[in-house]
């Protein structure tokens, strides 16, 4: 059964100035759900995380979560969501405790509560045994795992993640997708967004494309794969002409050859349509010189989608 949304963005706008930042974009977000934001610099992904967050309001449109709308002004709800910003959002003269103790304070925390639930995000984390250290003398992957101790030191609702992992080492990065995995399957909803589009495509069971303030496409990873078809490329000897003239009857396929003699088709099925290929070659007495495939991926998908590179 589907799950109620939490999260409900409806049509907004927001403007500076003559720059239109935000064109209407709506979606919503579920408890529990994994939902990535994708786009090029300038696509407007800040913008729209600014706006949910309550730091700033829309033009026009509204965001609203369990029904009650996200603005400045709106200190209760705030308390319901955890931001993990692209800069580290820490004291560096304090230790990792004394962070974690300080932005608990801030959302009314204290006492044993707080402090049991320090210990607990600590280890969670990965840094209980350098709870007492400074955190100016912590490394770029150890701050951004402080960072995400911070952002649901209040056990938020949701969670933003805007490029968590920008400047980790590969441990450490793991080491945030196994606490970010954790606690989405806890139940907390969160939206993840980063240039890396493996990291979308791993974590995320949906995702939202975004170019020039719009949202061009949104919908789960296999929905958004069908925008792309699977290639088979290969090169049979001595003459492709009748197997070339045997697939080209078929409409479910698309068949070419290229320059250097090679045959590409491409398909949906890419399994289905590979086991046929072999039977007409077995059929036609031909010999396979070389095979490769290319399945469709979320960074295909995005290239496709918006006609350029994500760090463009």
């Amino acid at each position: 059964m589907p799950r109620e949304p939490i999260l409900e963005v409806e049509s907004l706008i927001k403007d500076y100035g003559p720059v239109r930042a935000l064109d209407g974009v709506s979606f919503a977000v579920s408890e529990g759900e994994m939902f990535g934001l994708l786009g090029p610099n300038g696509a407007g992904k800040t913008t729209l995380l600014s706006i949910i967050s309550c730091l700033i309001r829309s033009t026009s449109g509204r965001a609203t979560l369990f029904g009650k709308e996200l603005s400045p002004n709106n200190r209760l709800i705030r308390q319901q969501i955890g931001i993990v910003p692209q800069e580290s959002a820490l004291y560096d003269d304090l230790s990792a405790r004394e962070n974690l103790s300080f932005f608990g304070k801030l959302y009314g925390m204290g006492g044993a509560s707080l402090r049991k639930r320090i210990d607990d995000v600590l280890q969670a984390i990965g840094l209980a045994d350098r709870a007492t250290r400074r955190v100016g003398t912590f490394s770029g992957g150890m701050k951004r795992r402080l960072n995400l101790g911070v952002a649901i030191i209040h056990e938020p609702r949701l969670l933003l993640l805007d490029e968590p992992t920008t400047g980790v080492d590969p441990q450490s990065r793991n080491h945030l997708f196994d606490e970010i995995r954790r606690i989405n399957q806890a139940g907390m909803a969160i939206i993840y967004t980063s240039h890396y589009v493996s990291e979308v495509e791993s974590l995320c069971n949906r995702v939202a494309i975004m170019d020039h303030g719009r949202l061009i496409a949104c919908d789960e990873l296999d929905v958004l794969m069908q925008h792309l078809q699977s290639v088979i490329r290969f090169r049979v000897t001595p003459d492709p002409t009748p197997l070339v003239s045997r697939l080209v009857t078929r409409d479910d396929i698309v068949v070419r050859t290229t320059e250097d003699n090679a045959i590409e088709i491409e398909c949906n099925e890419i399994k289905t349509t590979l086991i046929q290929v072999m039977t007409l070659l077995n059929e036609l007495q031909l010999g396979l010189v070389s095979l490769e495939t290319e399945e469709p991926s979320l960074e295909h998908v995005f290239l496709h989608l918006t006609g350029k590179a994500l760090r463009d």
